[in-house]
């Protein structure tokens, strides 16, 4: 009997769980499940056959240890701070490892040793990283099958709220995990554009976003994502003079965050200023003083730095969050980004009944001979309500379907890789489509 591991019940995990159920049902496998909130995982599993709860602490050595060695193949969705505790068990242990998170130096470290022991440690197979590879490949793939050459790759991606269940001036709800939210955009980005490479520091990636229309949907915007240009060799697209790998949200979403960037409410390092302070508006009044070193209202603020036109759907915006509250601090609040967090949490939250939406647009444009070339590949999931969630559809379901894929020995492939190759997207693109996860193409 096969037996497949997974570290990590959160937001994520559900409808990974859900197919891993039906997948070890029908080939007589074994599924083991293991975070440290044991309620959620046996929430999950609901007695379903050949399936085990485990409540565990990660950093636990010996009974993570006791876990891998009893399994057959490793995925974790825990946090990507986690990841190299699980990550050197595996390769210890000579286990294969799935993750939806990129690839970091940690993992890097150990791919010599992955390779001499064969193993496949597959990472950046989920939605974003991970389907995007996927279909972007396949396209790159046949238009170098034709001889064509792709001259500009720009990559869209974004969890929203469905339009039915969009009702707060944000335009956003929460279907993943809020922390990553929060720190969206903290790395700066890096991208070419027109020949140019182009770096952005955390202060401008929200700014003056460019907005885009796709299919029938309200006006979207799209901010730079990390470092797009690490992914031009991975695609093999030198001769792209734009590569870029963006971020998409509604548009005012964009808007408003770009202040919370600028005052300077994510910051993880300032746990004097945030225990000086009893309430919200305390602490938002005390970020607002930094700016000039002077007491200064959101609507002073907004008249210095923002333009008019902006002024109102961003007041509104930070009215609806409650950063005027005179509610208490939460008592485990240690930094500004702890405090917005609490604050995304209670007034962003997808309520039961509510949807979330995943928005992906691929736009390439190629050259065959003397003839340019234009293909918009569009990719639009809904989820069914606020727990078996579109993110948790499009982050879990290619992790399932690979796991599956290996222990039936039709990916063999072996070493450390993301999922950029025909052996593993095709059969995992396939399916996905049964799952709903289909692309809409647009040729010109």
């Amino acid at each position: 009997m096969k037996t497949i591991l997974v570290f990590g019940a959160g937001k994520s995990a559900t409808v990974l769980i859900d197919y891993l159920k039906a997948t070890v049902a029908q080939k007589h496998w074994k599924l083991v499940v293991a975070d440290a909130n044991l309620q959620q995982v046996q929430a999950k599993l609901n007695n379903a056959p050949n399936t085990v709860a485990v409540e565990l602490n990660v950093t636990n050595a010996d009974e993570r240890r006791i876990l891998i060695e009893a399994s057959d193949i490793v995925l974790s969705l825990l946090p990507p701070f986690l990841h190299s505790y699980v990550a050197k068990d595996c390769v210890a242990i000579g286990r294969h490892l799935l993750n939806a998170s990129y690839v970091d130096e940690n993992i890097k470290q150990l791919e010599a040793e992955i390779n001499s022991k064969e193993l496949l440690f597959l990472c950046e197979m989920g939605l974003d990283p991970g389907i995007d590879h996927m279909s972007a490949m396949q396209l790159f793939d046949e238009i170098r099958a034709n001889d064509g050459i792709v001259t500009s790759f720009q990559s869209h991606c974004g969890g929203l709220v469905a339009p039915e269940s969009d009702d707060n001036p944000w335009h956003y709800k929460i279907s993943w995990n809020p922390r990553n939210i929060v720190m969206a955009g903290h790395a700066g980005a890096a991208y070419k554009e027109n020949g140019e490479l182009v770096q952005k520091s955390y202060n401008q990636v929200f700014e003056n976003c460019t907005e885009i229309t796709v299919d029938d949907l309200p006006a979207l915007a799209w901010y730079p994502n990390r470092d797009s240009l690490g992914y031009i060799p991975l695609y093999g697209i030198e001769q792209a003079s734009t590569c870029i790998r963006t971020t998409l949200r509604y548009a005012d979403f964009c808007k408003g965050w770009d202040v919370v960037v600028d005052l300077d409410l994510t910051n993880e390092q300032d746990a004097e200023l945030v225990s000086k302070c009893s309430t919200y508006a305390e602490w938002f009044a005390a970020k607002l003083q930094l700016v000039e070193g002077r007491e200064l209202s959101l609507r002073m603020y907004l008249e210095l730095y923002v333009k008019e036109a902006d002024h109102d759907i961003i007041l509104e915006q930070f009215s609806f969050l409650g950063v005027d509250s005179n509610e208490a601090l939460p008592a485990n609040a240690k930094c500004s980004a702890d405090v917005l967090q609490r604050l995304a949490e209670q007034k962003l939250a997808l309520q039961p009944t509510e949807k979330d939406m995943i928005v992906m647009l691929h736009e390439i444009e190629y050259r065959k001979g003397n003839m340019q070339y234009a293909i918009n590949s569009s990719l639009v999931v809904k989820g069914d309500d606020s727990i078996r969630t579109a993110m948790a559809k499009t982050v879990g379901l290619p992790l399932g379907i690979a796991a599956k894929l290996i222990l039936e020995e039709k990916i063999k492939l072996k070493g450390l890789h993301i999922p950029t190759r025909k052996e593993i997207y095709e059969p995992v693109l396939k399916e996905l489509q049964q799952h709903g996860i289909v692309f809409n193409e647009q040729r010109r």
